[in-house]
């Protein structure tokens, strides 16, 4: 397949047979799983995916890639190419299990897994090429300048593992950045209990939109001073100091709060 490279579409075709081989072994398909590949471009990684995997679905957007797909895999009965975005694709109708992989547009990568997480009851894992930067926000700890919402909202329903760095003369066109490659794993039911999804979203995007301020200040209209305190944080700190579990436990003392 023959294809120039988009900028409009973030295309930056993996074409290092290393780092190829380095992803289809920490993927590792068994026999009779679901594997769903996101954005399989020139098809670096769905080659060697369509010989392990029993089945193997493939999102791709650009209409001139599907149909070299198309062509390409006719013959596989294993292979079903979608053509369509995965920033609205209805992952749940793929299987009640399915194992996700995908060398990610880096313009839509954090708007992604948002998207995914709708999903994760039936996700089984995740195997992510991303900017390194973005997948350093990821995994972030507490009181670093990397951690922030996507960490939080991340953290607190999936297992995030970083497992290699991928310069950019694997690709071509090459990225001005390092990738990264990732694992993600939904955490076991009642590692948080989250009361309310849409309050803890609430909570945590208002307040890393105003990251610099106070939680005092940065929540203000949503939690009080005595709501912070009534959790044991210092309603001085910053959002980037408040851990995953802390701020699950503000969130769930809001919606107890708003029930009384």
């Amino acid at each position: 397949m023959t294809h120039r490279a988009r900028k409009r579409f973030g295309q930056h075709f993996l074409t290092s047979p290393e780092t190829i081989e380095q992803i289809v072994a920490a993927v590792a398909p068994r026999d009779g799983e679901i594997i769903v590949e996101i954005g399989p471009g020139q098809a670096a990684i769905t080659e060697p995916l369509s010989y392990l995997a029993t089945t193997l679905h493939a999102i791709e957007f650009d209409r001139d890639l599907v149909s070299g797909l198309r062509s390409r895999f006719r013959t596989r009965e294993n292979v079903v190419i979608h053509e369509g975005d995965a920033l609205t694709f209805d992952f749940a109708s793929l299987g009640e299990k399915i194992r996700v992989v995908g060398n990610l547009p880096y313009n839509i990568s954090t708007p992604l897994l948002f998207h995914l997480l709708n999903f994760r009851d039936h996700i089984e894992d995740a195997h992510f090429m991303l900017q390194k930067e973005v997948v350093d926000r990821m995994g972030a700890e507490p009181g670093t300048r990397n951690f922030g919402r996507l960490t939080v909202m991340l953290g607190c329903r999936m297992q995030v593992v970083p497992l290699f760095d991928v310069p950019p003369e694997a690709f071509s066109p090459p990225p001005k950045v390092i990738s990264s490659v990732v694992r993600m794993r939904p955490l076991p039911a009642g590692r948080f209990d989250i009361r309310d999804e849409g309050v803890l979203e609430a909570a945590v995007k208002l307040a890393f939109s105003k990251r610099r301020k106070t939680l005092r200040n940065a929540l203000q209209g949503m939690a009080e001073a005595s709501d912070i305190e009534a959790i044991g944080l210092d309603p001085a700190s910053r959002p980037e100091q408040v851990a995953i579990a802390e701020w699950v436990a503000l969130a769930n003392h809001l919606v107890e709060r708003s029930a009384v």
